[in-house]
Order: structure tokens, then sequence, then C-alpha cells
């Protein structure tokens, strides 16, 4: 059975949530398909207890929380939500007045018409880098090797040993150093790719004896059986190799991105991004529209709060293709009743 929506959108995390507040407001539903198990994307999936200091009016929030407070901001309005499902096919349903609208199949079988479709798929389908040169590590997952900070208490009192030169890298040597019984940074040199705040915090950490960085480093071998109890880490410009006590790995590589099915939609790329327009964000094709860091266009910057931009005016095109030649409602929350009583805020 085929069901209709306003507005499909691909990927259920901060971006494609926030598209269901703005397009609420219109009075459009959306439905929300994501081949992850949970809403929240990214935030949820790889780091849910990092802090994020940049979204506008809240000091400091960590990822998960910020994934729930768009829940709660959205329940007011009717949505539907499928998770653990990937988008397979888009395909032209027809063709009226000049409009297309678009047929939607996943590979669970769910099958969507609508006029727009909103791809808010973050970075694609994804999968962290692995150590290299170790032979199968994730048979240490769970048991000392980890890829993604998803409970901080996991390193309470452990002998922690991160690897990675990014902003990943530098944020949890920072967190964890709180709660950790030692925290030891290994990089191949000793110059990184993060923030330069962060790099001169885990500098004063390294000053402090509260983090251990050595470079030049890379691991060597993971000691074992069936849990971590210790890494080999060999130096790269000696050769030497040392090692010592560990209880927790954690390995801050990156991510392998992967376009995955978006390949076939027929969309114009830039290195693994889907270009748009500035005007609304729509893509090549009538009616598909790419939101948040999947998207590029001059001048670009893959920050949520720079999504939730590109989205609020994606939705005014997308009012615009379901009534044709109706002028898009536009009020402030703050001060129309109308909308206050969408969001169940009117007396």
């Amino acid at each position: 059975m085929k069901k209709e929506t306003d507005i499909l959108v691909i990927g259920a995390g901060p971006v494609g949530l926030f598209t269901v507040f703005e397009a609420g407001l219109l009075g459009l539903k959306c439905t929300l398909i994501d081949n992850l198990d949970k809403v929240g994307g990214q935030c949820s999936e790889l780091y849910p207890e990092k802090p994020i200091y940049d979204i506008p009016g809240v000091p400091n929030q960590t990822a998960q929380e910020h994934v729930d407070a768009l829940m709660e901001q959205i329940k007011p309005f009717d949505f539907d939500l499928h998770l653990s499902q990937r988008v397979e096919l888009i395909e032209v349903h027809s063709i009226e007045d000049g409009i297309t609208t678009w047929l939607v199949k996943t590979n669970e079988g769910i099958e969507c018409i609508t006029k727009n479709i909103f791809i808010a798929a973050g970075a694609g389908s994804f999968e962290p880098r692995r150590p290299p040169n170790i032979e199968d590590p994730d048979k240490f997952l769970g048991n000392g090797v980890s890829y993604a900070v998803k409970s901080k208490d996991l390193y309470k009192d452990k002998n922690l040993f991160i690897f990675g030169g990014g902003d990943s890298a530098l944020d949890w040597t920072v967190e964890l150093a709180k709660i950790a019984k030692s925290v030891n940074l290994i990089h191949r040199r000793d110059q990184f790719r993060g923030a330069q705040h962060t790099e001169a915090q885990m500098r004063e950490l390294v000053q402090s004896g509260e983090v251990n960085l050595m470079t030049p480093f890379q691991i060597d071998e993971i000691i074992g059986e069936d849990k971590v109890t210790g890494v080999a880490l060999r130096n790269f410009d000696t050769k030497e190799c040392i090692t010592h006590d560990a209880d927790e790995l954690l390995f801050l590589f990156g991510l392998n991105k992967k376009l995955g099915p978006i390949l076939e939609w027929e969309l114009d790329l830039v290195s693994k991004k889907i270009s748009v327009n500035t005007e609304n964000f729509q893509t090549n094709r009538d009616g598909i529209f790419a939101v948040g860091d999947i998207n590029d266009y001059p001048g670009k910057l893959d920050l949520i709060l720079c999504g939730f931009h590109e989205t609020t005016l994606a939705v005014q095109k997308a009012y615009q293709r379901n009534f044709p030649g109706e002028r898009v409602p536009f009020g402030y929350t703050t001060s129309n009743t109308k909308l206050q009583r969408k969001l169940g805020v009117a007396e």
C-alpha cells in the first residue's frame, strides 16, 4: 500500500528532525526514514555525550540532550517515523502542471508518494575507520575497543589510550581526562587537525601531567585474549616498540563515508556531496532538496545551525510545490496565536 506525505525526509538527525518543526508550522506532514535504529543521526550514534556549544541560546548541551530537545519540540506535530530502513529507490510517479511527484521505496517495502524529498543524511552512511595493520580489532568491541564514546562512565578510573589527531580525539582527551585513571593520546606526529582552542587545552593538561601525549607513535598490537589488557606502540622514527597496560582503547580515526543508493539518484555531486542552490537548497532534480552536511554550495559550513537555516528555506519551497499559487503563510511564533495553538502554548 502506498502512503502519501507532504515531505519525505531521508535522515532523522537534528536537521531532519527540525524539518518536522518547520513543516508543522506550515501545516505540512513529514515522513522520516533512517537506516539507524534510533533518531539523532551521528549525534546519537557516535557522540551522544559529546558537548555542543554552538546552538544559539544553548550555552552547553550534549549531543543526545540536543536530540531529545528536538524530539520534544516536534511533539505537537503529526509525523511518521520509520527506523532501521534504507531508501532504495526514488523514481518519478507523475508530472502535473510542471510539478513532479515522486515515488520512494525502502528496503522494507514501504512506499511513499510525495512532491518533496528532503535528503538530510548527514555524511551519508558511515562506518568508523579501523586502526591500520591490526587484524580484526573488532573482536575486542565491547571488551576494550571502541570507535565512539557512547557513555563516559565506561572510562571512569580506567587506563585509557586515545588514538587520533582530529577534533574528536582532542575533544575526548580533554573531556575524559576528568574521569579516567590515566589518559594517553597517541598520534603519528605532533601536529593536530582539530580546533586550536581544544589543542591548547590538551597541551595544558599534558604540561600539568593529567594527559600523556605520545608522538610520533602508532599502534602495533592489541594485547589480550578475550579482553584488552595492554597495547604495543611503535615509534614512527626509531621503530622502537613499547608496551603498556591498558583497559580501554578508543580509536578516533574518523569515518569512511559512503553515499550508498544516493549515487543512483541522478543528482549532481561534488566530492561526495550533493550540489544545491542557495535560494531553497533544491538539487538539480525538481522537488528533491538536500539539507545539512550532505549538501554543497559556495561558502558551505558543516554546522548543525547552518542545516537548520537550510531546511527552513527549503520547507518554504516545499509548501509552494504542494499548494501552487498560494502565498506561503508567515508568522512569528512569539506573537502569532494560530502558530501558538499549533505548538500547544496558546491559552
